[in-house]
């Protein structure tokens, strides 16, 4: 037959739209040519196809070959539509299950010796296949695993363009080769680390499980060797463990990075960028392909910033629109790109460049324009955005001696779930499962509203402009999280008064 289709996944963001793959064999001019809004990247296809099909035992016809790719109004990118590419073109001259082929999406870059090399991106597009209603998937063999973590799809992976060939019926010889695989980039397992070891930071510790319990963006000011880090990498081991949907979020973003992912991993994402990172490389971007930064990275887990106040203004400024809506939109000259970024903010800053500003027994020396421009990064707009506010102090000789009143991570994280529990069954009529979602219209006049009596500090404080509305909401939420972690189905002026302390270091 003269025409011949077959399907492939382009990717825009995290989400994926599958593209129909069309060829047409016509008896012009020998050429070879791809349209349907191609990249570079895209537009190289036709030499490694070419190569590929005759080094694989099946040239291609030395007639016209039209390549299209639907729908054309859709930007395409990458090297993964190499084997939906060559199969159309031979099928439009081999006999092939053509019912097998239109039925098969074929994600994969072919080397000029015909095998398939693995590409980055594979989880989601199966995903999106899936979703489709797609019943199989053909990948390279490097990404198998990967995409054998998706339900109801049959995963086929494949070592070279002949295997391909054969599955579909058509009549070549299959080499045995060895297939190609990805690099070995485990990364190390972390070490146990407990927050018994946090020594004479209790409060701070009862704050972290505050923040674990509602999921709370955390701020932490102190002079070095107050223990911001340590308690910042504690927070993770005291999170629950991520359910099917989030893992399969987190892992997505991973492969979409070019991570290896083979199982589906539950423990929360820990991101950390230096404070020298760029507003690219927090927000994501690229030239070609729009690849998720530090942000998107952290989703479902926790995007700590050390020595916040030496990032730039404008890298801390890209935060807000995440912390508001959870997502993170990449605008590229023709295409915009969508990340998801619910994820935990955890701040940690000194007081001063030198970080002895204002702390008892140190001597700042920093001008007063320099502790100016140093907090000054750290904007009002984001600050608003912060439910929890710790101002940390260097541990003395006293709190030292009582290292061992703080609590374990075990016992940490068993508040933390059942508190997540309560919160859980109080919002299960809601589409919201943590305190921090929870919009503001529904904590003021939703069915828990609190009694105006209870509020009356919070109204002061927002009459007095010590907080914005903003701010009101967000210290509802924390106190809900307060209520959930004491077992109380209704909030207290106590639990306000709390969560006002914490988000503003004022008394109610």
């Amino acid at each position: 037959m003269s025409i011949a289709r077959t399907w492939s996944v382009a990717l825009v963001g995290v989400e994926g739209e599958l593209v129909e793959v069309e060829a047409d064999l016509s008896n012009q001019t020998p050429e070879f040519k791809i349209i349907g809004l191609p990249d570079k990247s895209l537009g190289e296809a036709v030499q490694r196809v070419h190569n590929a099909c005759a080094n694989s035992g099946a040239p291609l016809p030395r007639r016209r070959l039209t390549v299209n790719l639907s729908p054309a109004s859709l930007p395409k990118q990458g090297s993964g539509f190499d084997v939906a590419i060559a199969l159309v073109c031979l099928a439009t001259e081999t006999t092939m299950d053509n019912t097998s082929l239109a039925s098969t999406v074929h994600l994969g870059e072919l080397g000029l010796d015909g095998r398939l090399r693995p590409i980055p991106g594979v989880l989601p597009a199966v995903l999106a296949a899936a979703r489709a209603g797609r019943r199989r998937a053909v990948v390279p063999w490097a990404n198998r695993a990967e995409a054998g973590l998706v339900d109801g799809i049959e995963v086929v992976g494949a070592v070279n363009l002949a295997q391909v060939l054969a599955l579909h019926g058509a009549d070549v010889e299959v080499p045995d080769d060895e297939p190609v695989d990805l690099p070995d980039d485990a990364v190390p397992a972390e070490p146990t680390l407990d927050l018994a070891e946090v020594i004479g930071q209790r409060e701070a510790v009862e704050a972290l499980v505050v923040a674990a319990a509602g999921g709370h963006h955390l701020m932490m000011c102190g002079p070095p060797g107050a223990g911001k880090t340590m308690l910042a990498r504690r927070l993770t081991g005291i999170l629950p463990a991520l359910d099917d949907r989030a893992a399969l979020a987190s892992a997505a973003v991973r492969s979409l990075s070019g991570v290896r992912v083979v199982e589906l991993t539950r423990t929360p994402p820990f991101e950390a960028p230096h404070h020298s990172a760029s507003v690219a490389a927090l927000v994501g971007g690229g030239s070609r392909t729009v690849r998720p930064g530090a942000i998107a990275r952290a989703t479902e887990g926790v995007l700590f910033l050390d020595e916040a106040g030496e990032f730039t203004a404008g890298a801390l400024d890209s935060l807000r629109q995440p912390l508001e809506t959870g997502t993170i939109t990449i605008h590229r000259s023709g295409a915009s790109a969508a990340f998801p970024a619910r994820f935990q903010l955890i701040l940690a800053t000194n007081p001063c460049p030198c970080g002895d500003y204002g702390i008892r027994g140190g001597t700042c020396t920093c001008p007063p324009s320099a502790i100016r421009r140093y907090l000054g990064r750290l904007s009002g707009p984001l600050l608003d955005r912060i439910d929890i506010e710790l101002a940390l102090t260097r541990v003395s000789v006293a709190q030292h001696g009582h290292a061992g009143a703080t609590i374990t991570t075990a016992d940490a994280r068993s508040q933390v779930a059942e508190a997540r529990a309560r919160t859980a069954h109080r919002l299960a009529d809601t589409p919201w499962r943590l305190n921090a979602h929870v919009p503001g219209t529904w904590l003021r006049e939703g069915p828990a509203s609190p009694e105006a009596k209870v509020l009356r500090p919070l109204d002061a404080a927002l009459h007095r402009g010590a907080i914005t509305l903003r701010g009101y909401d967000r210290v509802l939420r924390v106190a809900w999280s307060l209520a959930d972690l004491s077992g109380l189905p209704r909030l207290t002026a106590e639990h306000l008064g709390r969560a006002l302390y914490l988000k503003k270091g004022l008394a109610a």
